[in-house]
């Protein structure tokens, strides 16, 4: 990044007579001036188009004025393409015509991004302005957008995705982005012309990148009846579009292979919410009810409900405590001697093995960078490590996996340079190899002072038939004690976190093949040391001391 680079303000317009010269207005009093503005015109027939000319005719060097050929009306995604595709920027912003930012805005976005080189964008929280209209009625009803993230640091995918389906009105107004982020996702989708084109564009943002999340508010979101939103929403176009959106993410996401993840469970949800509104409604009434239960129970007299009925009332409000007496356990759908699918849960959605794996690797994005190896195909490094990684390797002990760029035993990989790899992958592997010491040994030995080796290993499981026939053996199931003892003979102790996850209900389900879809977050998040169904490790090699 260079100390002073130059920032593309791209503002398209449709008939913004009104407020567009404050826009412009708000863009000149920057207190940073290596900026161009860019204004896109969609085909308006109003006084707006004569503004953005005249300021063209007056500051040649600042702004440009664009329009579609034919001064043609195709749309906010297709306009906002067209202000990127002229942008000369290394950073781009977006103003949108009737709203205006204040004077730090670009300077302190700048600085911002400077010293957080792994942000893609830098995010700040809008104000909802209503006292523009000089109404002493508007002027206590403005507010400042909450956003449910850690504010002042970085923001890993998809956690604001997730936010945004979840609270439409923590939608992102004020972004700095880097312009090769931008090119990277292939910038607005041209089917939406109006609502939600910024939904989709920031949707595929955040799927993909890390972004720094600011408690700085430079965004004056201008709140008025001929805006867009509320236009469309008079119109009776909410249910439509948002269907639209989340339609086209689901797609989105199932290109991406990323079903069956916590943004895929999120927006199923919302699709279900958005579909079932009346049910929707009826599980909210249900939900009071049962919050009602406890007190309704301590009022009424025993004599009004039968045993069996206040036994049953209890048990629904003591879920996870009540201990039914003997002959009164129900097994249901796991009265049976065989697994519900023995494929780990794949075929119904979600592994449980990898609901506790992939947010390990979350956890520890960082680390997932320079040169990366992972064993048998890039997946992991390319979801996680993103645009960190600079050289990608995949190991295979057999020939004939096409993705494999290393063909080695862990045990005996001597044909591996030592001092290699700033991060090593390894899921699931260790228990297929006899020889774990050896193996351990080689991942200590390949990784440069200082890189990180990110492990997960299974604790209670099943026998995995097609991974014995495919590697000649499944000879180990661990716990996060013998884990423990493992790496500390060759990583410092004081180097390594080890961790067991887990719990009696996850443990059972994985063994019948459950997937995690079918179980709730606090379910799978609870954690009980006495059932451990993956143990991770996060170990660093000791760097040469100087």
């Amino acid at each position: 990044m260079s100390e002073r680079p130059l920032v593309s303000v791209i503002t398209i317009f449709l008939n913004e007579e009104k407020f567009i010269q404050d826009a412009i207005e708000s863009v000149f009093a920057q207190s940073y001036d290596n900026w161009e503005l860019l204004l896109v015109d969609d085909g308006s027939d109003d006084e707006s188009t004569a503004i953005a000319q005249r300021h063209e005719q007056q500051y040649p060097a600042k702004v440009r004025y664009l329009e579609h050929p034919g001064h043609e009306n195709r749309g906010m995604s297709e306009s906002r393409n067209l202000g990127l595709n002229r942008a000369r920027g290394e950073h781009i912003a977006f103003l949108d015509a009737d709203d205006v930012w204040l004077p730090n805005k670009l300077e302190e976005q700048l600085a911002i991004l400077r010293s957080n080189p792994d942000a893609a964008m830098v995010c700040g929280r809008a104000q909802f302005w209503y006292s523009w209209t000089g109404n002493p009625a508007d002027q206590q009803r403005d507010s400042v957008q909450q956003l449910d993230v850690p504010l002042n640091t970085l923001v890993r995918p998809p956690q604001l995705l997730i936010l945004f389906l979840r609270n439409e009105w923590a939608s992102l107004c004020d972004i700095l982005m880097r312009r090769e982020v931008i090119e990277a996702i292939g910038g607005y989708e041209g089917s939406f012309r109006g609502m939600y084109e910024d939904q989709v564009f920031n949707a595929k943002l955040c799927l993909n990148f890390p972004a720094f999340v600011s408690s700085g508010s430079w965004y004056r979101y201008r709140q008025h009846e001929e805006a867009c939103t509320s236009q469309s929403n008079k119109a009776g176009q909410y249910y439509e579009a948002r269907q639209a959106f989340l339609i086209w993410l689901r797609n989105y996401l199932a290109k991406q292979g990323m079903k069956n993840t916590d943004v895929w469970r999120v927006l199923r949800e919302e699709l279900w919410s958005l579909r079932h509104p009346r049910l929707l409604r009826i599980r909210g009434q249900l939900q009071r009810v049962g919050r009602q239960t406890k007190i309704v129970m301590e009022r009424t007299a025993p004599s009004v409900l039968p045993a069996f009925a206040r036994r049953w009332l209890r048990a629904q409000w003591r879920t996870y405590s009540h201990r039914p007496p003997l002959g009164r356990v129900h097994f249901g759908n796991l009265r049976r001697v065989t697994p519900i699918s023995r494929q780990f849960g794949f075929d119904r959605g979600l592994p449980i093995d990898r609901y506790y794996i992939e947010r390990f690797l979350a956890r520890y994005a960082d680390d997932i960078r320079g040169h990366v190896l992972e064993v048998q195909d890039a997946t992991y490094t390319r979801r996680f490590g993103g645009g960190r990684v600079s050289k990608s390797d995949v190991l295979h002990a057999q020939e004939g996996n096409p993705a494999a760029t290393i063909v080695a035993d862990l045990t005996c990989a001597d044909q591996i340079p030592s001092n290699t790899f700033e991060c090593i992958i390894l899921t699931q592997t260790l228990l297929f190899i006899y020889d774990v010491r050896a193996a351990i040994k080689t991942l200590h030995r390949t990784l440069k002072p200082g890189g990180v080796l990110l492990v997960t290993i299974p604790g209670i499981t099943q026998i995995s038939r097609e991974d014995v026939a495919r590697w000649g053996g499944q000879y180990w199931s661990f716990t996060g004690q013998s884990i423990h003892r493992l790496f500390r003979e060759i990583f410092p102790v004081e180097q390594m976190q080890v961790k067991a996850h887990g719990n009696v209900l996850t443990a059972t389900a994985f063994l019948y093949g459950v997937a995690a879809d079918e179980l709730r977050a606090q379910e799978l998040d609870y954690q009980d040391s006495d059932y451990e169904v993956v143990i991770t490790v996060r170990a660093v090699k000791a760097r040469v001391p100087c």
